[in-house]
């Protein structure tokens, strides 16, 4: 059943990613006049579609991907004459058409992501998450190193610390390695080193730590403590008696062990600090005040897009980072590629938990495909425009014979990837000793 699952939510996702792709080259194509011959779905045989005037739109037999077919692209085949063919087009718009493809996938993720900063997200997900601990696993790397709630990281490895999103890559990209840390502690300075353990599968590490995340009231059951006193929906947990709090955990711990007991609880309501008196009832032989409480936030319409944005950046400035520490041997490339087994397998989990999670994957599988488009790898949009630019410079247009080469290096690149991480794909889902080293 998750085979199917997964199928077709793979399928999904990466047809819209696709679409929006590739009806960006589209768009500015016609946009400049080109002649469109095919706009597909897909590669491989013809399934059905439509033809709307030179242009043949379709959905063909393999769903792993998609193509637009201009009149002219082909050196070999162009018409000097013919002002609709795309080599006949200045550069500038060549370019442009080039670009159209990943600038929608950009535009596409901002919006998907934004849809999940207004429905509400995960506060760990928000950028700029202040890079304070707010639990420590028991007998994890960061517990064994002495880290502990309330900590803030001022520096890893002698260089400023300003989110937790900083302190979570550095652990990620560093599988049993040791990572210096510097913390602030009761205004002092202590130095810590942290050794995050491998993830087996992923080869990914894991310290154990999560950052302070102040819970919030997601509902309050009726005729309850929580009623009676006031709590609302909504309302951001920031303390209890007078003491801060890390996590739900620390709130909830707080609250079980102390029924009968009247606890002021200060919320932040609406941007106001609102102190709210509450007395948990006994269930069963811990106290409860009946709260659901959560880790998601929901933001406007207009700061869902800012932090869309920002959100965006910040995926894209850690997928550099990760290429760099790839080509440097410091990360192994079976830890950060995906193929279409795994982009299926948890295109399946996100869908299965729900359309947030999924629209979510969505967002990040976009802004990835824009930026692998972006590279300057013959036979992709970035590779395209590269050759362009080094044209642009040099007044004229290289060889044919020399783009010929470009373009068979470039192929033969782009296959070697693939069949890289198909095979990373296998390893890291056959079961667990079918396959050496897996």
């Amino acid at each position: 059943m998750n085979v199917l699952s997964n199928t077709l939510a793979f399928v999904f996702a990466l047809g819209v990613i696709i679409f929006v792709h590739e009806a960006g080259h589209l768009l500015v194509a016609k946009a400049f006049n080109v002649r469109v011959l095919t706009f597909s779905l897909g590669f491989g045989r013809r399934l059905f579609g439509v033809r709307r005037g030179d242009t043949d739109y379709r959905v063909s037999l393999v769903p792993l991907g998609g193509y637009v077919r201009l009149g002219g692209e082909d050196p070999a085949e162009v018409d000097p004459d013919d002002p609709g063919e795309f080599l006949n087009k200045p550069r500038w718009q060549r370019v442009l058409v080039y670009l159209a493809g990943p600038a929608m996938n950009v535009v596409l993720a901002i919006l998907l992501i934004a849809a999940v900063f207004m429905v509400g997200v995960e506060v760990s997900a928000i950028p700029d998450v202040p890079p304070v601990v707010g639990h420590v696993v028991e007998g994890s790397p960061a517990a064994r190193a002495g880290l502990a709630v309330g900590d803030e990281v001022v520096e890893i490895a002698g260089k400023p610390v300003d989110s937790w999103d900083e302190v979570q890559f550095a652990f990620l990209i560093a599988p049993e390695r040791a990572v210096p840390l510097t913390v602030l502690r009761g205004g002092e300075r202590l130095a810590l080193i942290v050794t995050p353990d491998k993830v087996p599968k992923y080869e990914f590490g894991d310290a154990g730590v999560l950052p302070k995340q102040l819970p919030t009231v997601s509902a309050v059951l009726a005729g309850s403590p929580a009623e009676a006193a006031g709590l609302r929906p909504g309302d951001e947990i920031r303390g209890v008696d007078g003491r801060s709090i890390g996590s739900g955990n620390d709130f909830v711990e707080y609250v079980e062990s102390r029924p009968g007991q009247a606890l002021t609880v200060e919320v932040l309501r609406e941007g106001l600090s609102v102190e709210v008196e509450v007395v948990p009832r006994l269930d069963g032989k811990v106290g409860r005040i009946g709260v659901n409480l959560s880790y998601f936030q929901r933001f406007g319409p207009l700061e869902s897009f800012v932090q869309s944005a920002r959100f965006n950046v910040q995926i894209t400035r850690q997928t550099f980072q990760m290429l760099g520490k790839i080509l440097t041997g410091e990360v192994a490339a079976k830890s950060a590629f995906s193929g279409p087994i795994e982009i299926a397998a948890l295109s399946g989990a996100a869908a299965r938990t729900g359309l947030r999670s999924l629209v979510q994957l969505m967002g990040l599988i976009s802004i990835s495909i824009a930026i692998l488009n972006l590279l300057p790898i013959p036979v992709l949009d970035g590779g395209q425009i590269a050759i362009l630019l080094v044209e642009s410079v040099r007044r004229r247009d290289l060889s044919l014979r020399v783009k010929e080469r470009i373009h068979q290096v470039g192929f033969v690149l782009i296959m070697a990837l693939m069949v890289m991480v198909l095979y990373f794909d296998i390893v890291k889902n056959a079961p667990a000793g079918l396959i050496p080293g897996s």
